[in-house]
């Protein structure tokens, strides 16, 4: 573990940045920084804040981003009426989309784009604990590049950290979704009609690769949207260990 003199050293190097100017008001990360800085010089603080509180207190903020994005994305419609996260046609076959809406076939394109949300929706139920172990595993050294960082470092984290795990977990998913809604089958009925189509090239992308790829994208996209509101909104912060390391006390 980083001695404390480092970690100090490194925090106080931080304050100075103009990147955390605007945030130096009562509540924001600048404020936590030199909460930070206090602690870690001995300095007594008015809300007797520690070393492990600033730790715990990042992995509370990653575990309450990352309840509400996983609830939000697995509920049902989560992503098929999230205009940013809702899955579409693979874009190397969208011109397939384009001419079978031209040929009268929306309502199966339709049924076929709900499906691949459906199944992402079902997949994002698998996200919690895997985030999960990586806050628990985080390091020292983890917590200052989220203390540093931009507005989404903490979800940079998480995808450096889990993204291979969530593949592994939401592909057996998706593919069962899809197929279980006959995604799949809706997928293979549209792209034979297209391939039958005089002079148009022929098509047949991975739709499982793609879907679980799509969904773990936009799991971020909603982690991403709960840290910066934490980070900015006191509302937000909705336990003791948040107010007290990221409040104005």
């Amino acid at each position: 573990m980083m001695k404390k003199s480092a970690f100090f050293t490194g925090l106080i190097t931080l304050i100075s940045l103009q990147i955390f100017a605007q945030d130096n008001k009562p509540g924001g990360l600048g404020g936590l920084l030199n909460k930070a800085g206090q602690v870690l010089t001995g300095q007594n603080t008015a809300d007797g804040l520690t070393n492990d509180d600033i730790i715990k207190g990042l992995k509370e903020a990653l575990q309450v981003g990352i309840s509400n994005g996983s609830a939000k994305a697995s509920a049902v419609d989560g992503y098929f009426k999230n205009s940013l996260i809702k899955i579409a046609f693979p874009p190397d076959v969208q011109r397939v989309e384009a001419r079978l809406r031209q040929m009268g076939f929306g309502k199966e394109v339709d049924r076929f784009v709900l499906s691949l949300n459906r199944a992402a929706e079902d997949a994002a139920k698998k996200s919690k604990p895997i985030f999960v172990k990586a806050i628990t595993s985080m390091t020292i050294q983890d917590a200052l590049g989220i203390l540093k960082g931009d507005s989404t470092a903490a979800t940079g984290y998480l995808q450096r950290t889990t993204n291979e795990e969530l593949y592994k977990q939401f592909y057996p998913v998706v593919d069962s979704t899809l197929k279980l809604n006959n995604a799949t089958k809706y997928y293979a009925d549209l792209v034979n009609t297209y391939n039958k189509i005089p002079l148009v090239q022929k098509v047949n992308p991975d739709l499982k690769q793609y879907a679980t790829q799509k969904a773990i994208d936009g799991l971020f996209v909603l982690v991403a949207q709960e840290e910066r509101k934490i980070r900015k909104d006191p509302v937000a912060r909705v336990n003791d260990i948040l107010q007290k390391v990221f409040g104005s006390k």
